[in-house]
């Protein structure tokens, strides 16, 4: 006899294909003007000549249509015209190699970060004590809380089924307000530095130089950096535009927008704390100088997490060196693709 408990089953969610909004036909404005032309070079050839006509034009309107419509991984050609033409561009300027300066300084409020995310600036909330991330062109604050939660797949499926109804309730609270452009749930699969583990023992081992205490002393000094952890931040950045009464409301400005942003952290807490999520509180600008020295340099990671005095300081968390091809990204010690 066998029996099946429908109430525990987790509901399958399907989750929609990405709208791609068109404006004819679902085709976009540089795929309608490359077919136009391949459009009217086959027509002009078929009113103006022959047959031979036709044929002498066929290159033009037959690459017209497989710009048009033959995709490469998922886009279609046209749209990697200015891709690669970009591309060759950086290539013959120079700019696919990136050495940082390390004896020039930086200027103060800014991170020593590459590329278009040179603009970002620092910003660092008097009240909470948080770093906000500030970037003036896409005109956004962000910030960065780090959140410790159970392994989901270990739980049951009542519960499981729980907690993605809770997370649900989250998104909808943090997104009510329409001032929030961007929340980002990021998992890290990080070599364990070994420090809890060598906290524990320290507080709680005994210590009397006899053979079992010397053995758990060597173990755990070399299993600890053997280890892996995850660790799980969640970024709330803030729209300006969209809050931009409220803003000037509070004052105008970054000051005036970290007023709004503070709200909004506030929000987000408090939807954590209701779906048994433990936010580990707000990451300071050292905090957030670690996450991206190990980003762009896993090997120090560990080295960084041991001795806590050092790697604090935005202005040199970047990259040291930036090599850069058509199919990956090495920065320092890493390497970078995306699929």
């Amino acid at each position: 006899m066998s029996t099946s408990n429908h109430g525990s089953e987790l509901v399958p969610v399907k989750f929609s294909r990405l709208a791609r909004r068109g404006i004819l036909l679902g085709l976009s404005l540089v795929q309608l003007v490359t077919l136009a032309i391949g459009i009217l070079v086959f027509v002009g050839a078929l009113y103006a000549g022959d047959g031979v006509l036709l044929a002498y034009t066929a290159p033009i309107w037959v690459l017209s249509v497989a710009l048009t419509w033959i995709p490469v991984s998922g886009r279609p050609r046209v749209e990697w015209l200015p891709v690669a033409c970009w591309w060759m561009w950086r290539t013959t300027i120079g700019q696919l190699i990136y050495r940082r300066h390390i004896v020039t300084p930086r200027p103060v409020g800014t991170l020593a970060l590459t590329g278009d995310m040179a603009r970002l600036r620092e910003y660092t909330d008097p009240d909470t004590g948080a770093a906000i991330i500030h970037d003036p062109h896409a005109q956004t604050l962000t910030v960065v809380c780090e959140v410790s939660h159970p392994a989901f797949i270990l739980l049951d499926p009542a519960e499981q089924e729980r907690r993605v109804t809770s997370w649900d309730r989250v998104l909808a609270t943090v997104c009510r307000s329409g001032r929030i452009s961007t929340l980002q749930i990021l998992e890290r699969t990080l070599s364990d530095s070994g420090t809890g583990l060598a906290q524990w023992w320290a507080s709680h081992g005994t210590h009397d130089a006899s053979w079992a205490s010397t053995t758990y002393t060597e173990l755990i000094e070399r299993a600890g950096p053997a280890g892996e952890r995850h660790s799980t931040t969640i970024s709330l950045a803030l729209d300006m535009k969209a809050a931009s009464r409220q803003v000037h409301t509070a004052g105008g400005g970054v000051k005036g927008a970290a007023a709004v942003l503070r709200q909004e952290m506030t929000t987000l807490t408090a939807a954590l704390r209701t779906a048994d999520l433990v936010s580990t509180g707000w990451l300071t600008s050292g905090q957030i100088a670690v996450i991206l020295s190990s980003a762009y340099d896993p090997a120090i990671a560990v080295t960084l997490e041991r001795h806590g005095e050092i790697g604090q300081s935005l202005a040199t968390a970047g990259p040291v060196a930036v090599n850069e091809t058509w199919t990956q990204i090495r920065t320092d010690s890493a390497y970078h693709a995306t699929l």
